[in-house]
């Protein structure tokens, strides 16, 4: 077999930003993650909003924007078909 094929698999830390920190097995040294199983919402039943860049606020202000402007366009409207009697022909 060949030497040196395998990464070095060692003990290391995954650190949550809540503060949990888990000790497990792993090729990366000092894992850090943003939601683990004691804050995650579905496991603790608390909803968390995590909101990255202002993504909510940047959604509302091009929402008030666009309904407030004139420029909108007009709704679309549907044609009406023509009725089935006019276009029959007596005999």
């Amino acid at each position: 077999m060949k030497a040196d094929l395998h990464p070095d698999y060692k003990t290391t830390t995954i650190k949550c930003v809540c503060g949990n920190e888990v000790e497990t097995g792993s090729t990366k040294d000092g894992i850090t993650v943003d939601i683990c199983a004691k804050c995650q919402p579905f496991f603790t039943g608390k909803q968390k909003f995590v909101d990255t860049g202002g993504r909510i606020d940047k959604f509302n202000k091009r929402l008030d924007a666009s309904s407030v402007s004139n420029n909108a366009p007009a709704p679309k409207t549907k044609k009406e078909k023509p009725s089935e009697e006019s276009t029959e022909t007596d005999e």
